[in-house]
């Protein structure tokens, strides 16, 4: 086994302490582990102006190795570029879809380009349902609104025939002509009193 404190300061050299010294050296040699392999398994990018480090081991035959770089500062601003070329015109805008959306929703415009046409896909939410209104008077006519109703109809309809004045007369017991004409015209009398 390697000793490092061997042979000491000023002691003979002996070739037994030599031969254990180199012997101890190549146990340590060969065992050290052959590297067969390397693998990165990180690379980091840190803040400009930090300091690179890397971290390295070994596990099994394999070197594995972690980088941690800083970006570079922003360099200075370019010049400005030339114009580009002018794209084609559009010869219509088209709404593909006017959506409806529940109330509360994000609304939402979409719109693509197909070489000619501007095409728009709208979202839009319906708006909340508004506060409930007041209590109307219930829709129902009591009994005694309704015979009061007809009463007062009845009575004004009976006041149209009022104006309309009995014969007061009666029957003749043979045709007589100037008697039928009478009935005749109150009754025309009658039905005139009686329309609306």
């Amino acid at each position: 086994m390697f000793d490092p404190n061997l042979p000491a300061p000023n002691a003979n050299a002996t070739s037994a302490v030599l031969r254990s010294q180199f012997q101890g050296l190549k146990a340590l040699i060969d065992a050290i582990v052959a590297v067969t392999a390397a693998q990165v398994d990180a690379v980091n990018t840190l803040p400009a102006g930090s300091p690179a480090t890397v971290n390295v081991s070994v596990n099994g035959g394999t070197l594995h190795f972690s980088f941690d770089i800083p970006q570079g500062n922003d360099g200075p601003q370019g010049q400005q570029g030339n114009d580009g070329q002018t794209g084609p015109p559009f010869a219509n805008a088209i709404v593909d879809n006017v959506n409806t959306l529940p109330p509360g929703s994000s609304a939402n415009v979409s719109v693509s380009f197909d070489g000619s046409n501007v095409h728009f896909t709208f979202d839009i939410p319906q708006g909340s349902d508004g506060a409930s209104g007041a209590q109307g008077p219930p829709g129902e006519v009591s009994q005694t609104d309704l015979n009061n109703g007809l009463l007062n109809n009845l009575s004004q309809c009976s006041n149209n025939s009022n104006g309309v004045n009995t014969l007061g007369q009666g029957a003749d017991g043979s045709y007589n002509q100037s008697q039928m004409q009478d009935v005749l015209n109150k009754l025309d009398e009658l039905i005139n009193a009686l329309r609306r």
